[in-house]
């Protein structure tokens, strides 16, 4: 069980009152504060996100102002959004919202949809042609020159994705001719934080929202979107892969550092906004590695 909260200065000062006894050391430089229980952690990041994982999370999380959403239990009359690219340097934001009605749970279950991260890319790219023929979806791909570009006007790395989940889930809500009984969203952040960002938005979702952890895991609808984003996010950089005469990695490791180092050497740090997501780290790792590459 995970919960994800964001807590302010006084509700974070009782918890480390509490739990002080339990604290442990973290090898992860953007984590302030670690406890580990014996049937949970709490892992507190200099954002002020708390992170409650394990047996007693939810319990522990009641405490500082955590109320449980009830589940949907049905499959069907979902709509379901998940996001794929945030985390990788090069290629793509894609956000993806897909519903499903009653005739297609069967089709999702023997074409043995799950998701995306528990599938190969080669069963990935096997299945997801068959369910964007099949399944109401939406996709939006923001490419790295897009994505650059809203950052710079003031978005952030979460602003950006609730946008994207508001704009496909209210672009599909037009498009469903059936009850949309649940639309349930992966969830990237806090309710907070995602109703924040969600006032700036000029088109609301009429449906109500929910964002549930690992969500992939229990709906069809968010496995889909899961699915298919995923399938997007492959084709799209391999298309900046040839475009850029490199093998552009996934994720955002050394090798995303080296290979972004060259594309520098070749064409100048300015080219880099074509293929990459520029206010991520890598990028100053990048030109800092091109210049000793010059040298």
């Amino acid at each position: 069980m995970n919960v994800v909260l964001t807590l302010n200065r006084k509700m974070l000062d009782k918890l480390f009152l509490k739990f002080n006894k339990y604290k442990k050391a973290s090898k992860n430089q953007y984590i302030t504060f670690y406890a580990k229980l014996p049937k949970a952690t709490i892992s507190v990041y200099n954002s002020g996100k708390v992170v409650f994982q394990g047996e007693e999370a939810e319990n522990i999380a009641h405490q500082f102002g955590y109320t449980a959403t009830a589940q949907p239990k049905q499959q069907a009359n979902i709509i379901g959004t998940d996001e794929v690219g945030n985390g990788s340097y090069f290629g793509p934001l894609v956000v993806v919202a897909s519903f499903i009605s009653d005739k297609d749970v069967l089709f999702l279950k023997n074409l043995g949809v799950t998701d995306s991260k528990k599938l190969n890319d080669s069963k990935i790219c096997q299945i997801a042609p068959q369910l964007m023929a099949h399944i109401l979806h939406v996709p939006l791909i923001v490419e790295p020159m897009k994505y650059n570009k809203v950052i710079a006007s003031g978005y952030n790395a979460v602003s950006i994705k609730v946008a994207l989940h508001n704009q496909a889930i209210h672009l599909l809500e037009q498009h469903v001719s059936e009850p949309i009984d649940h639309i349930i969203i992966d969830a990237f952040t806090s309710e907070k934080n995602y109703q924040k960002y969600l006032s700036a938005e000029k088109n609301k979702v009429a449906g109500k929202v929910t964002l549930l952890t690992k969500a992939e895991d229990q709906f069809l609808a968010v496995a889909c979107s899961s699915i298919i984003a995923r399938y997007l996010f492959l084709k799209n950089l391999k298309a900046l892969s040839l475009e850029s005469g490199m093998q552009l990695p996934s994720g955002a490791g050394k090798n995303s550092d080296y290979v972004a180092a060259k594309i520098v050497h070749h064409s100048g740090p300015e080219s880099l906004e074509k293929y990459a997501k520029l206010h991520f780290a890598n990028t100053k790792k990048a030109i800092n590695l091109a210049q000793i590459i010059e040298s």
